[in-house]
Protein backbone atom coordinates (compact mmCIF):
# COMPACT_ATOMS: atom_id res chain seq x y z
CA UNK A 1 0.00 0.00 0.00
CA UNK A 2 3.08 2.26 0.00
CA UNK A 3 2.69 5.22 -2.29
CA UNK A 4 -1.11 5.14 -2.23
CA UNK A 5 -2.58 8.32 -0.70
CA UNK A 6 -4.37 7.83 2.64
CA UNK A 7 -7.72 8.96 1.23
CA UNK A 8 -7.44 6.44 -1.60
CA UNK A 9 -6.45 3.67 0.83
CA UNK A 10 -9.54 4.34 2.96
CA UNK A 11 -11.75 4.21 -0.15
CA UNK A 12 -10.17 0.93 -1.35
CA UNK A 13 -10.50 -0.58 2.14
CA UNK A 14 -14.21 0.33 2.23
CA UNK A 15 -14.67 -1.14 -1.25
CA UNK A 16 -13.22 -4.49 -0.10
CA UNK A 17 -15.45 -4.48 2.98
CA UNK A 18 -18.64 -3.68 1.03
CA UNK A 19 -17.82 -5.74 -2.05
CA UNK A 20 -17.72 -2.74 -4.39
CA UNK A 21 -15.55 -3.58 -7.38
CA UNK A 22 -15.32 -3.66 -11.14
CA UNK A 23 -15.27 -7.19 -12.56
CA UNK A 24 -13.50 -8.14 -15.75
CA UNK A 25 -12.64 -11.37 -17.56
CA UNK A 26 -9.10 -10.63 -18.68
CA UNK A 27 -8.12 -13.95 -20.31
CA UNK A 28 -10.02 -16.88 -21.79
CA UNK A 29 -8.76 -20.23 -22.98
CA UNK A 30 -10.23 -23.48 -24.26
CA UNK A 31 -11.30 -25.87 -21.54
CA UNK A 32 -10.55 -29.57 -22.01
CA UNK A 33 -13.79 -31.51 -22.21
CA UNK A 34 -13.08 -34.24 -19.69
CA UNK A 35 -14.31 -35.09 -16.23
CA UNK A 36 -13.27 -32.86 -13.32
CA UNK A 37 -10.61 -34.22 -10.95
CA UNK A 38 -9.14 -36.44 -13.67
CA UNK A 39 -5.47 -35.77 -14.28
CA UNK A 40 -6.21 -34.32 -17.74
CA UNK A 41 -8.60 -31.60 -16.59
CA UNK A 42 -7.10 -28.15 -17.02
CA UNK A 43 -6.53 -26.73 -13.53
CA UNK A 44 -4.70 -23.39 -13.82
CA UNK A 45 -2.45 -22.06 -11.06
CA UNK A 46 -0.93 -18.61 -10.70
CA UNK A 47 1.45 -16.35 -8.81
CA UNK A 48 1.65 -12.55 -8.58
CA UNK A 49 5.01 -10.82 -8.62
CA UNK A 50 5.06 -7.03 -8.74
CA UNK A 51 4.37 -6.08 -12.34
CA UNK A 52 3.68 -9.62 -13.59
CA UNK A 53 1.10 -12.36 -13.21
CA UNK A 54 2.30 -15.90 -13.90
CA UNK A 55 -0.37 -18.38 -15.02
CA UNK A 56 -0.12 -22.07 -15.87
CA UNK A 57 -2.07 -23.12 -18.95
CA UNK A 58 -1.72 -26.81 -19.88
CA UNK A 59 2.01 -27.68 -19.94
CA UNK A 60 3.31 -24.09 -19.97
CA UNK A 61 3.62 -21.21 -17.50
CA UNK A 62 3.05 -17.80 -19.05
CA UNK A 63 4.09 -14.40 -17.69
CA UNK A 64 1.64 -11.55 -18.33
CA UNK A 65 2.52 -7.93 -17.63
CA UNK A 66 0.03 -6.08 -15.46
CA UNK A 67 -1.14 -2.80 -16.95
CA UNK A 68 0.00 0.41 -15.22
CA UNK A 69 -2.47 1.38 -12.51
CA UNK A 70 -3.60 -2.23 -12.27
CA UNK A 71 -6.28 -1.95 -14.97
CA UNK A 72 -6.10 -5.54 -16.19
CA UNK A 73 -3.16 -7.17 -17.94
CA UNK A 74 -1.62 -7.33 -21.38
CA UNK A 75 -3.25 -10.10 -23.42
CA UNK A 76 -0.05 -11.55 -24.87
CA UNK A 77 2.50 -13.19 -22.57
CA UNK A 78 5.90 -11.55 -22.15
CA UNK A 79 7.53 -14.92 -21.54
CA UNK A 80 6.60 -18.61 -21.70
CA UNK A 81 8.26 -21.23 -19.48
CA UNK A 82 7.99 -24.79 -20.76
CA UNK A 83 9.52 -28.17 -19.99
CA UNK A 84 6.65 -30.42 -18.93
CA UNK A 85 5.16 -33.07 -21.22
CA UNK A 86 1.82 -32.89 -19.43
CA UNK A 87 -0.14 -30.18 -17.57
CA UNK A 88 1.53 -28.13 -14.87
CA UNK A 89 -0.29 -29.03 -11.63
CA UNK A 90 1.22 -26.39 -9.33
CA UNK A 91 4.14 -24.02 -9.30
CA UNK A 92 5.75 -21.50 -6.97
CA UNK A 93 7.68 -18.33 -7.66
CA UNK A 94 10.51 -17.62 -5.21
CA UNK A 95 13.57 -15.35 -5.60
CA UNK A 96 13.13 -15.04 -9.37
CA UNK A 97 12.93 -18.82 -9.77
CA UNK A 98 9.89 -20.83 -10.87
CA UNK A 99 9.60 -24.39 -9.57
CA UNK A 100 6.77 -26.43 -11.07
CA UNK A 101 5.36 -29.93 -10.70
CA UNK A 102 3.54 -31.63 -13.54
CA UNK A 103 1.31 -34.49 -14.56
CA UNK A 104 4.39 -36.11 -16.10
CA UNK A 105 5.89 -36.70 -12.62
CA UNK A 106 8.67 -34.18 -13.27
CA UNK A 107 9.83 -31.09 -11.41
CA UNK A 108 11.13 -28.20 -13.54
CA UNK A 109 13.18 -25.25 -12.28
CA UNK A 110 13.38 -22.05 -14.35
CA UNK A 111 15.36 -18.90 -13.70
CA UNK A 112 13.01 -16.08 -14.72
CA UNK A 113 15.68 -13.77 -16.12
CA UNK A 114 17.74 -16.12 -18.23
CA UNK A 115 17.69 -19.37 -20.13
CA UNK A 116 18.74 -21.60 -17.21
CA UNK A 117 16.36 -24.46 -16.52
CA UNK A 118 16.61 -27.90 -14.94
CA UNK A 119 14.21 -30.83 -15.17
CA UNK A 120 14.29 -34.02 -13.15
CA UNK A 121 12.03 -37.02 -12.66
CA UNK A 122 10.50 -36.72 -9.19
CA UNK A 123 7.53 -39.07 -8.76
CA UNK A 124 5.95 -42.12 -10.35
CA UNK A 125 2.66 -40.24 -10.81
CA UNK A 126 1.68 -36.59 -11.15
CA UNK A 127 3.28 -34.01 -8.86
CA UNK A 128 0.20 -32.35 -7.34
CA UNK A 129 2.04 -29.69 -5.32
CA UNK A 130 5.45 -28.11 -4.73
CA UNK A 131 7.09 -25.50 -2.54
CA UNK A 132 10.57 -23.99 -2.65
CA UNK A 133 12.52 -22.19 0.10
CA UNK A 134 16.16 -21.92 1.10
CA UNK A 135 17.56 -24.13 -1.67
CA UNK A 136 15.13 -26.97 -0.91
CA UNK A 137 12.08 -28.14 -2.82
CA UNK A 138 9.29 -30.22 -1.30
CA UNK A 139 6.88 -32.06 -3.55
CA UNK A 140 3.73 -34.11 -3.03
CA UNK A 141 2.25 -36.61 -5.42
CA UNK A 142 -0.63 -38.88 -6.30
CA UNK A 143 1.86 -41.74 -5.66
CA UNK A 144 1.33 -41.25 -1.88
CA UNK A 145 4.73 -39.80 -1.13
CA UNK A 146 6.17 -36.39 -0.29
CA UNK A 147 9.82 -35.76 -1.12
CA UNK A 148 12.51 -33.26 -0.18
CA UNK A 149 14.94 -32.25 -2.94
CA UNK A 150 18.16 -30.28 -2.98
CA UNK A 151 18.63 -27.42 -5.42
CA UNK A 152 22.03 -26.40 -4.10
CA UNK A 153 24.95 -26.24 -6.52
CA UNK A 154 26.28 -29.67 -7.38
CA UNK A 155 23.30 -31.45 -5.80
CA UNK A 156 20.44 -30.21 -8.00
CA UNK A 157 17.67 -32.79 -8.20
CA UNK A 158 19.08 -34.99 -5.43
CA UNK A 159 16.33 -36.54 -3.28
CA UNK A 160 17.13 -36.00 0.41
CA UNK A 161 14.04 -37.67 1.93
CA UNK A 162 11.01 -39.66 0.85
CA UNK A 163 8.03 -39.52 3.20
CA UNK A 164 5.37 -42.23 2.94
CA UNK A 165 2.06 -40.41 3.43
CA UNK A 166 -0.28 -43.41 2.76
CA UNK A 167 -2.47 -40.96 0.80
CA UNK A 168 -2.21 -38.81 -2.27
CA UNK A 169 -0.77 -35.40 -1.38
CA UNK A 170 -2.87 -32.43 -2.54
CA UNK A 171 -1.02 -29.51 -0.90
CA UNK A 172 2.35 -28.78 0.66
CA UNK A 173 4.14 -25.80 2.23
CA UNK A 174 7.51 -25.15 3.87
CA UNK A 175 7.41 -23.32 7.20
CA UNK A 176 8.90 -19.78 7.09
CA UNK A 177 11.54 -20.96 9.60
CA UNK A 178 12.73 -23.57 7.04
CA UNK A 179 12.71 -26.24 9.77
CA UNK A 180 9.59 -28.20 8.77
CA UNK A 181 6.92 -28.61 6.11
CA UNK A 182 3.22 -29.43 6.15
CA UNK A 183 1.38 -31.86 3.87
CA UNK A 184 -2.33 -31.78 3.08
CA UNK A 185 -3.49 -35.23 1.99
CA UNK A 186 -6.66 -36.93 0.76
CA UNK A 187 -7.72 -38.37 4.15
CA UNK A 188 -8.61 -41.77 2.68
CA UNK A 189 -5.73 -44.06 3.64
CA UNK A 190 -4.59 -42.12 6.70
CA UNK A 191 -6.89 -40.50 9.27
CA UNK A 192 -4.95 -37.23 9.55
CA UNK A 193 -4.92 -35.06 6.41
CA UNK A 194 -2.64 -32.41 7.96
CA UNK A 195 0.82 -33.49 9.09
CA UNK A 196 4.02 -31.60 9.83
CA UNK A 197 7.38 -33.17 8.99
CA UNK A 198 10.95 -32.29 9.92
CA UNK A 199 12.73 -30.85 6.88
CA UNK A 200 16.17 -32.09 7.92
CA UNK A 201 15.29 -35.67 8.86
CA UNK A 202 11.98 -36.30 7.09
CA UNK A 203 10.49 -37.55 10.38
CA UNK A 204 6.88 -36.89 11.38
CA UNK A 205 6.69 -34.11 13.98
CA UNK A 206 2.95 -33.81 14.60
CA UNK A 207 -0.55 -34.26 13.20
CA UNK A 208 -2.96 -31.33 13.23
CA UNK A 209 -6.54 -31.94 14.37
CA UNK A 210 -8.50 -35.08 15.22
CA UNK A 211 -11.72 -36.80 14.09
CA UNK A 212 -11.60 -35.90 10.40
CA UNK A 213 -14.20 -37.62 8.25
CA UNK A 214 -12.94 -39.94 5.54
CA UNK A 215 -12.36 -37.93 2.37
CA UNK A 216 -11.83 -34.61 4.21
CA UNK A 217 -8.81 -33.93 2.01
CA UNK A 218 -6.85 -30.68 2.38
CA UNK A 219 -6.51 -28.92 -0.99
CA UNK A 220 -4.59 -25.81 0.05
CA UNK A 221 -2.41 -24.69 2.97
CA UNK A 222 -0.93 -21.27 3.70
CA UNK A 223 1.60 -20.25 6.36
CA UNK A 224 1.06 -16.75 7.76
CA UNK A 225 3.89 -17.07 10.28
CA UNK A 226 5.99 -20.06 11.47
CA UNK A 227 3.23 -20.93 13.96
CA UNK A 228 0.05 -19.73 12.20
CA UNK A 229 -1.35 -21.81 9.36
CA UNK A 230 -4.54 -21.77 7.27
CA UNK A 231 -6.03 -24.85 5.60
CA UNK A 232 -9.07 -25.64 3.47
CA UNK A 233 -10.43 -28.54 1.46
CA UNK A 234 -13.19 -31.01 0.74
CA UNK A 235 -14.94 -30.77 4.11
CA UNK A 236 -15.99 -27.13 3.38
CA UNK A 237 -14.12 -25.56 6.34
CA UNK A 238 -11.39 -22.95 6.55
CA UNK A 239 -9.29 -23.74 9.60
CA UNK A 240 -6.81 -21.47 11.38
CA UNK A 241 -4.12 -23.31 13.34
CA UNK A 242 -1.83 -21.92 16.00
CA UNK A 243 0.80 -24.60 16.56
CA UNK A 244 1.97 -22.88 19.77
CA UNK A 245 -1.37 -23.34 21.52
CA UNK A 246 -2.68 -26.67 20.22
CA UNK A 247 -2.10 -29.22 17.51
CA UNK A 248 -5.32 -31.06 18.36
CA UNK A 249 -7.75 -28.21 17.80
CA UNK A 250 -7.70 -25.22 15.46
CA UNK A 251 -8.10 -21.78 17.05
CA UNK A 252 -10.80 -20.69 14.56
CA UNK A 253 -12.86 -22.19 11.78
CA UNK A 254 -15.28 -20.86 9.19
CA UNK A 255 -17.76 -22.98 7.25
CA UNK A 256 -18.45 -22.41 3.56
CA UNK A 257 -22.18 -21.53 3.69
CA UNK A 258 -23.23 -23.47 0.56
CA UNK A 259 -21.51 -26.69 1.54
CA UNK A 260 -18.96 -26.50 -1.29
CA UNK A 261 -15.44 -27.86 -1.18
CA UNK A 262 -12.82 -25.11 -0.91
CA UNK A 263 -10.06 -25.33 -3.51
CA UNK A 264 -7.80 -22.45 -2.53
CA UNK A 265 -7.13 -19.94 0.20
CA UNK A 266 -5.01 -16.84 0.79
CA UNK A 267 -4.78 -14.21 3.51
CA UNK A 268 -3.26 -10.75 3.80
CA UNK A 269 -1.56 -12.01 7.00
CA UNK A 270 -3.77 -9.59 8.89
CA UNK A 271 -7.59 -9.83 9.17
CA UNK A 272 -8.68 -10.78 5.65
CA UNK A 273 -8.99 -14.24 4.08
CA UNK A 274 -10.09 -15.02 0.52
CA UNK A 275 -11.32 -18.49 -0.46
CA UNK A 276 -12.28 -20.14 -3.75
CA UNK A 277 -15.17 -22.65 -3.92
CA UNK A 278 -15.76 -25.71 -6.08
CA UNK A 279 -19.01 -24.49 -7.67
CA UNK A 280 -19.96 -21.48 -9.82
CA UNK A 281 -16.64 -19.71 -9.37
CA UNK A 282 -17.56 -18.43 -5.92
CA UNK A 283 -14.92 -16.26 -4.24
CA UNK A 284 -15.58 -15.32 -0.61
CA UNK A 285 -13.95 -12.71 1.57
CA UNK A 286 -13.76 -13.36 5.31
CA UNK A 287 -12.81 -11.21 8.27
CA UNK A 288 -11.09 -13.24 10.99
CA UNK A 289 -12.89 -11.17 13.63
CA UNK A 290 -16.30 -12.34 12.34
CA UNK A 291 -17.86 -15.77 12.06
CA UNK A 292 -19.81 -15.17 8.87
CA UNK A 293 -18.56 -14.49 5.36
CA UNK A 294 -17.99 -10.78 4.65
CA UNK A 295 -18.65 -10.79 0.87
CA UNK A 296 -19.12 -13.30 -1.94
CA UNK A 297 -18.71 -13.01 -5.72
CA UNK A 298 -20.08 -15.46 -8.31
CA UNK A 299 -17.68 -15.45 -11.24
CA UNK A 300 -18.94 -18.35 -13.37
CA UNK A 301 -22.53 -18.67 -14.49
CA UNK A 302 -24.40 -20.51 -15.95
CA UNK A 303 -21.64 -23.11 -16.37
CA UNK A 304 -20.07 -24.09 -13.08
CA UNK A 305 -16.33 -24.00 -12.48
CA UNK A 306 -14.22 -24.24 -9.36
CA UNK A 307 -11.90 -21.40 -8.41
CA UNK A 308 -8.63 -23.29 -8.76
CA UNK A 309 -6.39 -20.48 -7.59
CA UNK A 310 -6.69 -16.91 -6.32
CA UNK A 311 -4.21 -14.18 -5.51
CA UNK A 312 -4.71 -10.59 -4.44
CA UNK A 313 -2.84 -7.32 -4.04
CA UNK A 314 -4.00 -4.32 -2.00
CA UNK A 315 -6.30 -3.23 -4.85
CA UNK A 316 -7.08 -6.28 -7.03
CA UNK A 317 -8.12 -9.92 -6.70
CA UNK A 318 -7.35 -12.44 -9.46
CA UNK A 319 -9.22 -15.76 -9.73
CA UNK A 320 -8.35 -18.58 -12.14
CA UNK A 321 -11.29 -20.77 -13.21
CA UNK A 322 -11.41 -23.70 -15.64
CA UNK A 323 -11.48 -21.55 -18.77
CA UNK A 324 -10.91 -17.93 -17.76
CA UNK A 325 -8.99 -15.53 -15.54
CA UNK A 326 -11.17 -12.98 -13.73
CA UNK A 327 -10.06 -9.83 -11.95
CA UNK A 328 -11.91 -7.80 -9.32
CA UNK A 329 -10.75 -4.18 -9.21
CA UNK A 330 -11.46 -2.54 -5.84
CA UNK A 331 -10.20 0.90 -6.84
CA UNK A 332 -13.44 1.55 -8.76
Amino acid sequence: AAGIPVKERVKVSQNWRHGRCRRETVLKWKCKQVAPFSSTFLMPWMELDGEYLYLSQAENIQAYQLCPGGTGLQRHPQAIFSGHQEDVCRFVLVNSHIVSGGGDGNIVLHKIHGSYSVKFSAHEQEVNCVDFQGGLVVSGSRDRTAKVWSLSTGRVGQCLHTVQTEDRVWSIAISPLLSSFVTGTACCGHTSPLRIWDLESGQLLTCLGTDFHRGAGVLDVFYETPSLLLSCGYDTYIRYWDIRTSTRKCVQEWEEPHDSALYCIRSDKNHMIASGSSYYGVVRLWDKRQTRCLQSFHLSSPTSSPVYCLRFSTTHLYAALASALHVLDFTA
